[in-house]
């Protein structure tokens, strides 16, 4: 059985500016989250709207000076006492896309918030302002992929390529330029992926997981979709607030 979806079974709430998804029990992660990030074991994940340029007095102002302790008080405050991976975006979560595809009994799906104002070419030169000033964040494209397959390390790394070169794919067909050159964007200078996957022996094991496999197809049609479901969003949202 194959298909393809926007609607997800991944158990996930959506309270106020914040994405939480359960991941119903422990799973692995591998992430470049905030808080969390890394090679991990987590129950939860979440990503959370903050201001795009916080005051800088108040917690607001630690969103980025200590985005992992303000991230756990966070799920502190929502109650979850599980180990969590967290995420950070200035995308409303009104904009959250979703997206789901099976084969056979492998199932990937991915939560997305897309945003394009801080696109940047791999390769450029970074900006030369602190973190305290422009933080770009509302630009972030944060990818969290689920999947019930049970990946090798490498499969999990080999996700995040894939995951990768379709959103930048996705970036390319629709011509995003860097905020920086007018280039052509390969992403955004805060983007963050998280890759979540069962526990050794649980689910279908996964050697690897690149373009010439189905759990490598399954990220790649995920990410397609949600990149561009949720640019098509981004690109409302600013000319809605021109």
């Amino acid at each position: 059985m194959k298909g393809m979806s926007t609607r997800v079974h991944t158990s996930y709430r959506v309270m106020g500016p914040t994405l939480v998804v359960n991941l119903n029990g422990r799973r692995r992660v591998l992430s470049s989250a905030p808080q969390g990030g890394g090679l991990t074991l987590a129950s939860y994940l979440l990503n959370h709207q903050v201001e795009a340029h916080p005051s800088s007095t108040g917690d607001q102002s630690k969103t980025f000076t200590d985005p992992a302790r303000f991230l756990r008080k966070l799920a502190f405050r929502l109650g979850i006492r599980a180990r969590t991976v967290g995420l950070m975006t200035a995308v409303p979560m009104t904009q959250l896309v979703m997206a789901r595809a099976v084969s056979d009994g492998l199932w990937v799906e991915c939560f997305a918030t897309v945003g394009i104002t801080n696109a940047v070419r791999a390769g450029e030169w970074p900006p030369q302002y602190s973190h305290h000033g422009k933080s770009g964040k509302s630009g972030t494209i944060n990818l969290i992929l689920i999947t019930n397959g049970s990946l090798s390390h490498a499969a999990m790394v080999g996700a995040v390529q894939v995951a990768t070169e379709a959103k930048t794919g996705v970036l390319r067909d629709h011509a995003v330029p860097s905020c920086r050159d007018g280039g052509a964007a390969t992403g955004t200078g805060t983007d963050a992926v998280v890759v979540a996957c069962g526990l050794r022996g649980q689910g279908p094991s996964q050697i690897y997981s690149g373009t010439h496999t189905m759990i490598g197809t399954l990220v790649g049609r995920v990410v397609g979709n949600c990149v561009a479901r949720g640019l098509a969003k981004a690109n409302a949202w600013r000319e809605s607030h021109r």
